[in-house]
Parts: C-alpha cells; sequence; structure tokens
C-alpha cells in the first residue's frame, strides 16, 4: 500500500462504539485532495492524495506532528481554505455552499472571547449577526450554556473564568446555532493536564448529549483515543492519512480507561502509525 492511500481498517474487528452509525449518513467525503500553497519561496505542498469519510455522529480526533495538515484539513472543510486537487463535499454540499448554510459550529485553539462583552453576550454574538429574534437569542444562550455547565456566570467578563471555563464558553458559542457538525481545532491544547481531562470528559458527555458529529484536532495520543470512534492518523508535510483506526472501547468511558489493556493497545497502534509516517531526517 503507498504512503499516500489510507490503511482504513479497525483496531479489531469491532465496530464503531456509538450505537447507530450503521445507517449513518455522510457528513464529509473527501477523495484524493491536495493543498498546495504558493509562498515567496516556491510552493507549498500542505495536503496531498487525503481521502476520508465522516459518518453523523462520529467523533474523529486528527492526529500527527506539527505541520502535518490537520488544522489545514479542518479550514478545508470550513471553507477557510480552498484545496487545489480533489474534492470534498460536507453534508452533501461545497464547503462554501455548507458554510453559507452553517452547517458548522468552529471552536480555535484559543478561546477569542470579546473582553468587553459577558459570557452571555459573547454565546449570542453568532446569534445576533444571524438576525435570531431576541426571545430565540435568549433561549439558546440559555440551553447551550447549561450544556457546557456554564449556568450561573452569564453575566461574567471573560476575565473572570478560568482558561477552562473560557474554553467551554468558546464551545457554548459554536453550538447557539445548532449546526449538526462541530470543528475543533487543539481546544484544550493550553491548558494543564488535570484541567484537560476534566473538559474531555465533559465534551463526550456533550457529544452524548447533542448528537454532534465532531472533528477534533491533537497532538496528545491518550486524548484521541479517549474520545474518539475514530481516529485519523496523519504524517508529516504533505499532509497525509497513514492510518484510519476504529475504536473499540465502550461508549462509557470513566478517566480510568485510559489504563484498560484495549485503551493501551489502540494507543500503541497510533503510536506506531506516527512512526512510520515520519520522517526524523526532516
Amino acid at each position: 500500500m503507498s504512503r499516500g492511500t489510507a490503511a482504513v481498517t479497525a483496531a479489531t474487528n469491532g465496530a464503531p462504539s456509538r450505537e447507530g452509525l450503521s445507517s449513518a449518513t455522510m457528513v464529509v467525503h473527501a477523495k484524493g485532495l491536495g493543498l498546495t500553497f504558493e509562498t515567496g519561496d516556491g510552493p507549498v505542498d500542505a495536503l496531498s492524495d487525503v481521502s476520508l469519510e465522516i459518518e453523523k455522529g462520529e467523533f474523529v480526533s486528527f492526529i500527527g506532528p506539527s505541520g502535518c495538515g490537520k488544522t489545514t484539513f479542518l479550514r478545508v472543510i470550513a471553507d477557510l481554505e480552498r484545496p487545489t486537487k480533489g474534492s470534498i463535499s460536507v453534508n452533501g454540499m461545497t464547503p462554501e455552499e455548507a458554510r453559507q448554510a452553517r452547517s458548522y459550529g468552529y471552536v480555535f485553539q484559543a478561546a477569542g472571547l470579546f473582553p468587553w462583552r459577558t459570557i452571555e453576550r459573547n454565546v449570542t454574538l453568532p446569534l445576533e449577526i444571524m438576525g435570531y429574534p431576541q426571545a430565540e437569542q435568549r433561549e439558546r444562550v440559555r440551553r447551550t450554556l447549561d450544556l457546557v455547565n456554564l449556568t450561573g456566570f452569564e453575566k461574567k467578563y471573560p476575565w473572570q473564568l478560568s482558561g477552562g471555563m473560557q474554553q467551554r464558553a468558546s464551545i457554548a458559542r459554536a453550538l447557539s446555532f445548532d449546526a449538526d457538525l462541530l470543528l475543533m481545532d487543539e481546544p484544550f491544547g493550553a491548558l494543564d493536564e488535570i484541567v484537560r481531562d476534566h473538559l474531555n470528559s465533559q465534551l463526550l458527555e456533550l457529544w452524548a448529549r447533542t448528537n454532534k458529529t465532531i472533528c477534533f484536532v491533537t497532538h496528545s495520543i491518550p486524548e484521541a483515543v479517549y474520545l474518539s470512534t475514530k481516529i485519523v492518523v496523519m504524517s508529516p508535510r504533505p499532509g497525509r492519512v497513514t492510518d484510519v483506526i476504529r475504536s473499540t472501547l465502550p461508549a462509557e468511558r470513566p478517566l480510568d480507561i485510559r489504563e484498560s489493556a484495549e485503551f493501551l493497545k489502540i494507543a500503541h497502534r497510533v503510536r506506531e502509525g506516527l512512526r512510520t509516517g515520519h520522517s526524523y531526517e526532516d
């Protein structure tokens, strides 16, 4: 199998742990996707021959070394970058059409909250831009803040909240207009390990309650294995998919599942995929 072809196989013979995926519809379908940036030093291939399918209700993590195209792929889904080769559809539409249809929410590495707006008004912002009625804005904000366990902090300002709480507010903002697809670019990367573990558990609870499809970028093998129904391993630039691993962990995942034999088995395969795709001479 060539380096540019994904080895789409299960970690064992099991199916994704989330029930109902057998009848799921396709949310993201990329085929032979490539993206080349033109720079002053010449062309730079960011993505090469990426083919991938993401089904409704999946939690898909993207992992690989810095510069392997994880964030670039998310930006292509979001119509923030245009591919130069291949094709991609989002909910059966082009990325541009999906953006115009407000088919996704995006959570960036930094919370990006406006310091002069309260948490409530930060979460309200996309609803204001979209022209939702005031009563519906209030109800959506109430519901999404409850989802991320920030009820009671509506009138606080970002500087009054911890880093973890700010990221939860950022997630609430992305959820406020109820898009089916949530794109998350290393949202917990700057947080300490204990806070990250707590937010990982909360994110799984939120995912179970909302039935969203989540695409999640991370550098952490334990985080990818703990959260995901499917793990996409990527190689250094140009970014290629080197393995797609379907998790066989149960849907209920207490933090101590990280010590289980099955968890360690999947983590080992992810690590081997990263080693296989990485050239230490680069």
